[in-house]
């Protein structure tokens, strides 16, 4: 169903594109050959400013940004133009959940590999991006450590404390957990019922699965393993009573129209927050005053999302399209668009970088971010949990299992499950 990549150009990868790239050198990608490169992305990346940098450089070279309103209309973007075969962009960024369906296609994308970015990334980024043949296919952007977000003028009125360190304590500190977390939930409603504590159950439960070694799938054997995981029903039980009986939830959708506008009108409390999504709150939030960012997450420490960067080998610029995205994910490149949108560098020259620690937001009533994210990070397990090429298929079908109770309210528990677990028996 693949069909065939066009063949490369042939034109030299230039030395201060990629090998240079870490010294935050734009180089001149493209020699004399005036070429426009497209960049597909979705949700917020932080390279507006990155690509003009990169043009004002690179004079020869004009970057078209091409921006997904979400990571499923972008995913849903590249299969469809992958299997015709054309119409991809020059550089596409993939969403880590839906990597592994792409890797067993990686002869449809550029080799990433060199010696020019050995050692570049965190271990486990690079073999996220690894195919079983030892192609690269994709250079990380963003890593998503987990903190807790909260609106501390919504805290005060409920007789919560606000200071983010005594909120951390609250949640429990080092000892967080997710029953602790229901459970101020549970004092924040009793003394304002009008407000929901978290933005959404779906949400929550992405936040629980990222701390499962396996959920889904066997690493061994790739079978479908989520009927089986005990771990997956109880994490679906605990979020649903929280959620809907105990009526924590905002009862909304991640993404959705309703979702984006009740960040206006005191929609919920509290949400999950990996780096990327401060970029989101504070978009949807403008004009509203009290977010903070306590540094604790339940259980411990938790990893969502993270992007990369990947060249289509049908692309008529692949070597340009190569250089490019070496540069946008070099340490100084993941440091300003953190600065700009919260996406967390997933660079080891980054993460020890002052530059990065002493970043504070202003949005988030000058929390620390840079500090606050960099200790989550170093709560994560270092080994990622396992996903394979069904993972984005079962937790599609069990977001919706869990939305046809939360949010349109059309199933109890017991038969949203039945309807889940008849979805992943169709998968084989």
């Amino acid at each position: 169903m693949w069909a065939v990549a066009a063949g490369v150009t042939g034109v030299a990868l230039l030395a201060t594109a990629c090998g240079s790239a870490d010294s935050g050198s734009t180089g001149d990608a493209s020699g004399d050959e005036k070429i426009t490169l497209t960049v597909a992305t979705f949700n917020e990346f932080g390279y507006d400013d990155l690509f003009a940098e990169y043009e004002a450089a690179n004079p020869n070279v004009t970057v078209e940004h091409k921006k997904a309103a979400t990571s499923n209309e972008a995913r849903d973007n590249l299969n469809t133009r992958l299997a015709a075969g054309s119409g991809l962009s020059d550089i596409e960024a993939i969403e880590v959940d839906w990597l592994p369906e792409l890797l067993q296609y990686s002869d449809k994308f550029v080799d990433l590999a060199s010696d020019d970015v050995e050692g570049r990334w965190l271990e486990w980024k690079v073999a996220q991006a690894t195919a079983e043949d030892g192609r690269l296919i994709g250079y990380g952007t963003d890593i998503g450590p987990e903190a807790i977000a909260y609106r501390s003028d919504l805290f005060a009125a409920a007789g919560l404390p606000t200071d983010r360190e005594e909120v951390a304590a609250l949640f429990g500190g080092d000892d967080a957990t997710w029953d602790k977390y229901f459970e101020v939930g549970r004092q924040f409603k009793a003394s304002n019922p009008d407000v929901a504590f978290f933005d959404s159950s779906a949400a929550i439960f992405q936040g629980m699965v990222n701390q499962m070694d396996a959920a889904f799938e066997d690493p061994e054997t790739g079978e479908i393993t989520a009927l089986e995981n005990p771990e997956v029903k109880e994490a679906y039980d605990a979020v649903l009573k929280a959620g809907v009986e105990d009526n924590l939830s905002s009862h909304k959708s991640q993404w959705s129209e309703d979702w984006t506008a009740s960040f206006q009108n005191n929609g919920f409390a509290t949400m999950l927050a990996p780096g990327w999504m401060l970029g989101v709150i504070e978009g949807n939030a403008k004009g509203v005053t009290g977010w903070d960012i306590a540094n604790v997450f339940p259980g411990g420490g938790g990893n969502w999302g993270g992007s990369f960067l990947t060249v289509p080998a049908q692309g008529a610029h692949p070597e340009e399209a190569k250089a490019l995205a070496a540069w946008l994910t070099a340490p100084e490149q993941q440091i300003k668009a953190f600065k700009a949108k919260g996406t967390f560098p997933s660079q080891t020259e980054a993460l020890e970088s002052e530059d990065l620690l002493s970043v504070t937001n202003p949005f988030f009533n000058n929390a620390p971010t840079g500090q606050i994210l960099s200790e989550r990070a170093l709560a994560v397990k270092p080994e990622p949990p396992f996903k394979g090429p069904n993972y984005f298929a079962v937790s599609d079908a069990m977001s919706q299992a869990i939305n046809r109770v939360d949010v349109d309210r059309t199933d109890d528990p017991a038969t949203s499950w039945s309807k889940f677990e008849e979805a992943i028996n169709a998968l084989g």
